[in-house]
């Protein structure tokens, strides 16, 4: 299971209430190269979901007003802790894991999903136990599906 990252950092709001939160560390380092990091955890004790941006300046998780019903100031010091959120390429059965390594164009997809569509996946896979059959054809879909650019099936 990928390690949960804690650290304090200043955080930047915006005119428009975004709260910009800086992250001190590569999350490609921290929890393997992907085009896109979704994290769950909290700021300020403020549980958050979202997605680290690779900026000029350095990687960030930008929220919005929505988050927080008070919002914290511009340049306020907060704890944060970060963990990949959903499934990860670590965790999946060997089977899935290695059509997702033959097919990097599919993986880098898979890695860029949200948690709801990768679980969502991977159960209409694992629903095969009935029809073990069926895996492997599933599998086949849904590589297919990815180089496709599909999220959900079709």
């Amino acid at each position: 299971m990928p390690e949960q990252r804690r650290f304090h950092t200043t955080i930047a709001v915006d005119r428009q209430g975004r709260t910009r939160v800086p992250i001190p560390f590569d999350p490609d380092e921290a929890w393997g190269r992907k085009s896109r990091h979704p994290v769950a955890g909290s700021v300020a004790g403020r549980p958050m979901r979202g997605v680290i941006e690779k900026r000029e300046e350095g990687p960030v998780i930008a929220l919005g007003p929505a988050w927080c019903r008070v919002p914290l100031g511009d340049g306020a010091q907060v704890d944060v802790v970060l963990e990949p959120e959903g499934p990860q390429r670590a965790d999946l059965a060997a089977d899935v894991a290695a059509a997702l390594d033959a097919a990097p164009d599919a993986a880098d997809f898979f890695d860029s999903l949200a948690q709801f569509y990768r679980t969502a996946w991977l159960r209409w896979i694992d629903s095969t136990k009935r029809r073990p059959e069926q895996r492997p054809i599933r599998i086949a879909e849904m590589i297919r599906q990815f180089q496709q650019g599909h999220k959900e099936r079709r």
